[in-house]
């Protein structure tokens, strides 16, 4: 049942694995994009950077790991920084390993002699250490599954993955180009809030509506957009149809021009950022809707 389970996970989470790969140019050290330098503390992003390369791993799969564990040690939970605190599994430090884990994987990250699961350069060089022994980079998902025994733990931490690359996402988008500067920073700020539940009315980063998280990413990008979906189609100039899409375009849905329902941000050919529905969160998927009405350009390419 666990090698089924396995495999399950390996195949939903292949296409964040291939993309993942895709932006960080395969294995080694690539330049943070601006939304890794805006969340990553300077010190946990050194540190992710020297366990990726020492363990020959993307260091951005480590940031994710970092973020959805403990917000790269800003986290509240006392078991997150606090030495010998453990939460109720058992798990203890900013990469959450648990005693016998760590017993097995545990490093000396900092060189001090000893190996500490609450000290962030052991915990984050334990955890490179633990991905390897577990397949990565080979099998990224196996090893994110062997890291925490579900599958929507991995689809978070490779969203965070993808965050923090998302910048060389960007610059191979496809053939239809790179966006200009204003898209670009749009794009970064709505991938920025992959998680963030769904409030209606909301325009900030506590909670989105559809064109309350539209407004926000352009309004960060220094452009000024309406506030409803409807009157964000009615205010940009409307592409062409089958006019290839660029990372920051709109992407609009409803029954017709007049009556538009929903509105989302381009961030990848056939995909975008939207914040869907009650219930959801911000996320990233396919815009291939069936009530798809068409797109817009709010900012120019260069």
């Amino acid at each position: 049942m666990k090698r089924l389970a396995l495999s399950t996970a390996a195949t939903c989470l292949l296409l964040p694995v291939l993309i993942l790969a895709a932006v960080t140019g395969g294995i080694g050290l690539a330049q943070p994009a601006p939304a890794a330098l805006a969340d990553i503390p300077p010190d946990y992003l050194l540190l992710y950077e020297r366990a990726g390369l020492a363990y020959d791993l993307p260091w951005e799969l480590l940031a994710g790991i970092g973020k959805v564990e403990c917000d790269h040690g800003r986290a509240p939970s006392p078991a997150c920084l606090q030495e010998g605190v453990e939460n109720a599994a058992g798990a203890g430090g900013p990469m959450q390993f648990l005693a016998a884990t760590w017993a097995r994987y545990g490093r000396d990250g900092d060189g001090d002699g000893r190996a500490d699961r609450w000290d962030a350069a052991d915990a984050i060089f334990a955890a490179a250490n633990y991905l390897r022994a577990s397949g990565a980079p080979d099998d990224i998902p196996a090893a994110l599954y062997a890291y925490n025994h579900s599958q929507a733990y991995g689809e978070l931490v490779l969203h965070w993955a993808s965050v923090y690359t998302a910048e060389f996402g960007l610059a191979a988008a496809g053939p239809a180009g790179a966006p200009g500067p204003a898209a670009a920073a749009a794009v970064r700020y709505a991938l920025a809030q992959l998680g963030t539940p769904y409030l209606w009315g909301g325009e900030s980063p506590g909670g989105f509506d559809c064109s309350g998280l539209v407004q926000a990413a352009y309004q960060a990008a220094g452009i000024a957009l309406p506030r409803t979906a409807q009157a964000q189609w009615d205010a940009s100039p409307r592409l062409a149809r089958g006019t290839a899409l660029r990372p920051g375009d709109l992407v609009f849905f409803g029954s017709d021009p007049a009556h538009v329902s929903h509105v989302g941000i381009a961030v990848a050919p056939g995909e975008m950022v939207d914040a869907p529905h009650t219930g959801a969160l911000v996320r990233r998927e396919s815009y291939n809707w069936p009530d798809y009405l068409g797109a817009t350009r709010p900012a120019s390419a260069p």
